[in-house]
């Protein structure tokens, strides 16, 4: 589950804020960093790697001077990532993005984090 998150808008691209996402969440030090092909950046990489963390981001195709090894087992991890945002689009308010503002937008974005939570630890039981 998320220990954090920020919004932007829609058009915006996420690569751009890689490190307001290393930033995020409680004091914590993590080992890696898991991201899709968006992040595919020379300055995400040395921002993750300035900070002690491992960068597990996938090369583009069309990259150049791709490198042989990449973490193949590390980025297995990226589907926990994709199977928590799809439990969270199940909820329809924030899959049509129904609100107009992003405090309204966050709020039940957390809430819907929250039922999440429950209801896992809950079924847990």
């Amino acid at each position: 589950m998320p220990l954090a998150f920020h919004l932007t808008g829609g058009e915006a691209s996420d690569s751009r804020n890689f490190e307001i996402l290393l930033d995020l969440g409680p004091d914590i030090a993590p080992r890696a960093a898991i991201t899709d092909k968006g992040y595919d950046a020379k300055a995400n990489r040395d921002s993750a790697r300035r900070r002690g963390i491992c960068p597990v981001i996938p090369y583009k195709s069309n990259a150049i001077d791709r490198p042989v090894y990449f973490p193949k087992a590390l980025y297995k991890a990226r589907a926990r990532i994709e199977q928590a945002v799809g439990k969270l689009k199940r909820f329809k308010r924030i899959a049509l993005r129904c609100e107009k503002t992003a405090k309204n937008f966050g709020s039940f974005v957390a809430l819907a984090l929250a039922f999440i939570l429950i209801t896992v630890h809950t079924a847990e039981c």
